[in-house]
């Protein structure tokens, strides 16, 4: 299309996605074109009559072909917005998603508050992925520090640079582990999204999520449980007296979790739905009996 502007590439973007089935061509057209031309959404707007140069249009043409063969938006974008953060992407992570922030969100007051009470509040993320959980409590809360722990060693290097790129690198530290085995010290807060999906069902999952999220993140084993299990067991060794233990979990995964953590000392104190309406976030406590 030479000589197209910005309203004409914009509908031919969503027309092409549209014929190949793309689930929301309009949005994920709008939002491919702001982010590979770095438009607001006032400019994407006002600028609607600007001739796109032939390399601009050739870089929509590449980003369409990657959305039509199911390459999630952000990822070929390399980049997604997450509470207040601008979260750079990798292939060893997972895709932060917005129901992610109701678990930083649930957590928010509770790091305050010890905060207010200690003069700091020490978070533990065990599998940090890209950082969004810790960098965006790092972020809400200035006096926390965080450590960030992952299997992967890309998905640590994705971690440090976020925590460049959003200002908080001075307070977190990438540790490579699995799970607790290289994690020394005690913590206000353990949090994590582990992998929850049952083996089985991996292979069904949505080509967006099958075929470009790291497998590592998403299998949960047999029953999609094994993270919890391995968490439960050693956070008894890494929490302050009172702390937390807060988790992403499956919708249908709450009863489970609960007795999981149950047994190993942690009653759950609040269980919170995500944007859906479904089961989602679950904190627990190490509380003292005095």
């Amino acid at each position: 299309m030479n000589g197209a502007t910005l309203a004409e590439v914009l509908a031919a973007a969503r027309r092409r996605l549209a014929g190949a089935g793309i689930t929301d061509p309009a949005g994920d057209a709008r939002t491919l074109l702001m982010g590979l031309l770095d438009l607001t959404p006032t400019s994407f707007i006002t600028e609607g009559n600007r001739v796109l140069g032939e390399g601009e249009r050739q870089a929509v043409d590449d980003a369409l072909a990657r959305r039509i063969a199911r390459e999630p938006v952000h990822r070929i974008l390399g980049r997604r917005a997450f509470s207040r953060l601008d979260l750079a992407l990798s292939p060893q992570t997972l895709e932060p998603r917005p129901d992610t922030e109701v678990l930083v969100d649930a957590l928010v007051p509770h790091a305050e508050r010890i905060v207010r009470a200690t003069g700091g509040c020490r978070i533990l993320d065990l599998g940090t992925g890209t950082g969004a959980i810790c960098l965006a409590l790092l972020d809400l809360v200035p006096g926390a520090t965080g450590v960030g722990v992952d299997l992967s060693a890309g998905a640590l290097e994705t971690a440090r640079r976020n925590a460049d790129i959003n200002g908080v690198a001075d307070r977190f530290e990438a540790v490579e582990s699995d799970w607790f085995a290289a994690v020394t010290g005690v913590f206000d807060i353990i949090v994590s999204n582990p992998p929850y999906i049952v083996r089985s069902v991996v292979g069904t999952l949505d080509d967006e999520v099958r075929l470009h999220d790291p497998i590592l993140a998403l299998d949960g084993g047999e029953d999609g449980l094994d993270a919890y299990r391995a968490i439960a067991a050693g956070a008894g060794d890494h929490i302050r007296d009172n702390g937390l233990v807060a988790y992403e979990i499956g919708y249908d995964q709450k009863d489970q979790v609960t007795a999981i953590m149950r047994e190993k000392g942690f009653p759950r104190i609040a269980a919170i739905k995500d944007l859906g309406g479904n089961d989602r976030v679950l904190l627990f406590t190490r509380a003292v009996a005095l």
